[in-house]
């Protein structure tokens, strides 16, 4: 798919027709360049899905862009949050400020934004240190992955469950569950007009990060969540698209297909590496093996982080297939081999 990704600086505010408008919020320093808050007509209000980047120049965008378009950030009714992450929820607490609206985001998500209020930093330090221990990283790369952590989101006003209809007089707004990227993270149905939120879900060019966090947990399947959760999208149709990054796209269903094949053709080739290889190998040394979209001796101490929670999704995925199993000891990292290897 040729890219039509464009700066930030070549963004506006524009109307989408039926009551919907999307306003662009810078992500200062971030290479996604910007997140796409769309904000849906009411009577009583409009209601934002997402809310952008908790910094002075994405709060200027967000309501000077509003106001470009007729609409005032103080007579905002409820901010949607499809998923917890900064570039989502980081001003979902600022437009509350400013004009008493309620934060809705789903439970799964919202329970996770309660425990980070409740990590300290030297707690989050010291537990990220030794999660990248049990990946395999060694001491001066655990401690060059740490960067500097963002400030957890607002605390929601309301929690959604999949398929709870969203506070929109008028209008037909309903949450899909579409857990993987974040464990809550959510698509907006706009029922009345055939329009999908997808959020960071499903995105027209690239792919959102599918990560599991710690590392080596056995209990959880992110990306075979994310897959699900991408079929059953698909089956919702030739919906239009409204992501949350690059550009609004027909047809998510189609796009849904492409992503699926995309995460599977990975995991083939990750067994077809662990089967030449023998030996059990830790996560750290999987991540180095993968390929991605530069040179793991290139990647900066962030980004291997990034990589290694990728590459821990994908080895999880093979184990719940029962293609690898994982050897532990004692004090050793965890370490994953093919059983047909």
């Amino acid at each position: 798919m040729k890219s039509r990704r464009r700066p930030y600086a070549q963004q506006r505010p524009q109307g989408l027709g039926g009551g919907v408008w999307s306003v662009p919020v810078p992500i200062p320093g971030n290479p996604l360049g910007y997140t796409l808050v769309y904000a849906v007509e009411s009577p009583k209000g409009p209601v934002l899905v997402d809310a952008g980047w908790n910094h002075p120049e994405a709060w200027e965008a967000l309501s000077g862009g509003l106001a470009a378009l007729g609409l005032d950030v103080g007579a905002v009714r409820g901010v949607v949050v499809t998923h917890f992450h900064p570039d989502h929820a980081g001003l979902a607490g600022r437009v509350r400020d400013a004009s008493g609206a309620w934060i809705a985001m789903h439970e799964d998500d919202a329970a996770l934004v309660r425990l980070m209020r409740e990590y300290a930093g030297s707690e989050h330090a010291a537990f990220q240190t030794d999660m990248l221990r049990r990946a395999g990283a060694d001491a001066v790369e655990a401690g060059a992955v740490m960067g500097e952590r963002p400030s957890p989101p607002a605390l929601p006003d309301r929690e959604l469950r999949d398929g709870d209809l969203v506070d929109l007089p008028g209008r037909k707004l309903r949450a899909v569950h579409t857990p993987g990227h974040t464990p809550g993270h959510i698509c907006l149905h706009l029922e009345d007009a055939d329009r999908l939120f997808t959020g960071d879900h499903v995105l027209p060019d690239i792919t959102p990060h599918i990560g599991i966090y710690p590392y080596d947990r056995d209990d959880i399947d992110p990306l075979g969540d994310f897959l699900g959760s991408l079929e059953r999208v698909g089956e919702m149709g030739m919906l239009d698209a409204l992501p949350a990054h690059e550009w609004i796209f027909p047809d998510v269903a189609a796009r849904a297909a492409e992503i699926r094949d995309h995460h599977e053709e990975k995991l083939d080739r990750l067994l077809a590496l662990l089967t030449r290889r023998p030996e059990p190998l830790t996560i750290w040394e999987v991540a180095a093996m993968m390929t991605w979209n530069k040179p793991w001796d290139t990647m900066s101490p962030m980004l291997r982080g990034m990589a290694a929670g990728e590459a821990a999704a994908h080895l999880r995925t093979l184990e719940a297939r029962g293609r690898v199993r994982r050897v532990t000891a004692a004090a050793d990292p965890v370490r994953f081999q093919a059983l047909d290897s």
